[in-house]
């Protein structure tokens, strides 16, 4: 057993034994039999260097926001398992006609209702009887819908080409009740057959409906299926029109951050300086151009126009401002060239590390897939609130599906646990990587890098750190919306010009203000106080944080949000 006792802050000449007899000196005690190990223990005069060892003994951390996030995702898990037993996707995505059929499948029967229960699964798009004189009474449309097989691409005027569009294309346009033998022939053909003259329509991706082509009609059918609906299916409409978009945007994206990625790993001092090049070249470019357009305007002969005076003075205050702007940035690009090396430096230790652990580039690929199962399974979910409801029989044998009040209103719940779980995931990985980066780079031996951190790091997190992650990603949800519902008053209120309207705007841009000065501080650099792999003393002790990047970003923790460095902050 080694009777000598190391105290941390001491230096390492200052070990002393806790054995020695008292007015001695540590390294000349002096013989006894009752001291028997002093002069052996005594006699190591180089000491060993001391070994830094991460903290071992952790604790979960916010323990009480992740009880808080347990329950409000079992509140979720309600929602979405009573939203699928009580909604109908089905008459979302395929459409339904007013006797209950969903178009292009097969339907069970409804009490009370004799043309329900009808095999559609030919007709696959939605018809109405009346498109050009569309109309809402009462939440629900003044036109009768129905399944058809194909819609008419060609103006039908009379009810011998109804009746012909019937035989040839398979194609019935008016109820179900009424053969296509007796369009002509039954007197109550004018009330069950739909308006004349029928105007050309064309299937279109938005619930397969077929929208009328003529320019009068498809403004009253557009104005009353979009302005005239509920929130909840507008929302959903723009999904479902825009799914295309939205996933090619979401690919781009993704091609996008990995070229931005590897093209930071393998040029990264060629790309900085490149960038500065770009942006003083473009300044003085611009202001090149709008002075040339000055001069020449000025020895024009048809300056003596007025137009042409308001031009000139246009391009003469865009010429200035432009001038002004680009001295502005050129001075400040040359007071601070001398930072230029250190961005260099920052991300060149950035390469390092990444070098060290490899699979930290895979790190946005398993966050993607997890957002966008996560999105799929929320979109699934809204999908089946928006069709909600229990079928009612009303006059006619038609049916219409009220709407559960209950089921209704739980979105709002919904929206907010779609922005919560989304900011939780990415504050995962900003504590993950943040936890890998400071494993490498306050590595003392840096031909040994330490075994699979990103695994270390993941486990340290979901083991110690989660309630961390949600209490920071609420915070940031708690700003958020309030910022979103102000700027939607903002814009809505800048075209008015009363004193209320400018009142509220005021104060709308007052508040917004304050909520971005807010978002400034609640990013995800305040999600890592308690990142991985960081402890007191190694920050304290390492010398590289003595150098310019340590003083620079930890003096300065908005420019280490991009970089996961949060952990150098949470420990100064």
């Amino acid at each position: 057993m080694n009777p000598h006792v190391y105290f941390p802050n001491s230096s390492n000449d200052s070990r002393q034994s806790i054995l020695s007899p008292p007015h001695t000196s540590a390294h000349f005690p002096l013989p006894s039999p009752l001291f028997p190990a002093v002069w052996k223990a005594s006699a190591e005069r180089t000491p060993r260097p001391r070994e830094w060892r991460p903290q071992l003994y952790r604790k979960c951390t916010d323990t009480t926001w992740l009880l808080l996030f347990f329950l409000f995702w079992t509140g979720l898990m309600f929602i979405a398992g009573y939203s699928v037993a009580a909604g109908a996707t089905g008459r979302l995505l395929f459409g339904y006609d007013s006797f209950g059929n969903v178009c292009g499948k097969k339907n069970s029967p409804v009490e009370g209702a004799p043309l329900s229960g009808q095999d559609m699964t030919l007709k696959k798009h939605v018809f109405f009887m009346n498109s050009c004189n569309l109309e809402v009474k009462d939440v629900r449309l003044s036109s009768a819908v129905l399944c058809v097989s194909s819609c008419p691409e060609e103006q039908l005027d009379t009810l011998e080409e109804l009746q012909l569009f019937a035989d040839n294309n398979g194609s019935f346009l008016c109820v179900y009740s009424l053969n296509s033998i007796n369009y002509t022939q039954d007197p109550k053909a004018d009330s069950l057959c739909p308006r004349l003259p029928v105007p050309p329509s064309k299937s279109f991706p938005l619930f397969n409906r077929c929208v009328p082509q003529t320019p009068e009609c498809y403004s009253m059918f557009a104005s009353v299926l979009i302005n005239d609906v509920d929130i909840l299916r507008r929302i959903l409409s723009g999904i479902m029109s825009g799914r295309d978009k939205i996933l090619g945007l979401c690919l781009f994206a993704f091609a996008l951050s990995l070229g931005m990625t590897f093209t930071f790993r393998f040029i990264t001092t060629l790309l900085v300086h490149i960038f500065i090049a770009l942006i003083v070249s473009g300044l003085l470019f611009v202001c090149g151009v709008l002075w040339w357009l000055y001069y020449d305007y000025t020895h024009d002969l048809s300056i003596e126009l007025d137009t042409e005076r308001e031009n000139m003075k246009c391009l003469l205050g865009f010429a200035i401002v432009s001038t002004v702007i680009t001295a502005v940035l050129l001075g400040l690009i040359f007071v601070l060239r001398k930072r230029i090396k250190l961005t260099v430096e920052l991300f060149q230790v950035i390469n390092k590390a990444i070098s060290n652990s490899p699979f930290l580039l895979f790190q946005p690929l398993w966050t993607f897939a997890i957002l966008i199962f996560f999105w799929v399974f929320w979109v699934a979910v809204l999908l089946s609130l928006g069709t909600a409801g229990a079928a009612c029989v009303i006059e006619g044998g038609q049916v219409e599906y009220q709407p559960l009040v209950g089921v209704r209103y739980m979105w709002w719940y919904h929206l907010i646990g779609l922005i919560w779980t989304s900011e939780f995931i990415l504050a995962c990985q900003q504590m993950t990587v943040a936890g890998v980066l400071a494993t490498c780079y306050f590595n003392r031996n840096k031909n040994d890098p330490p075994d699979r951190p990103v695994l270390w790091s993941l486990s340290i997190l979901f083991c110690y750190h989660q309630g961390t992650a949600i209490k920071g990603s609420f915070l940031i949800t708690a700003t958020r919306i309030p910022r979103t519902i102000l700027m939607y008053i903002s814009s809505a209120l800048k075209g008015k010009h009363g004193a209320w309207s400018r009142c509220v705007s005021r104060c709308c841009f007052c508040c917004f203000s304050c909520l971005d000065k807010c978002l400034r501080q609640f990013n995800q650099v305040c999600l890592l106080p308690r990142a991985p792999g960081t402890h007191r003393e190694v920050l304290q002790r390492t010398p590289s944080l003595r150098s310019g990047v340590g003083k620079s970003f930890c003096a300065r923790p908005d420019r280490m949000n991009i970089l996961g460095f949060g952990a150098i902050q949470s420990q100064l």
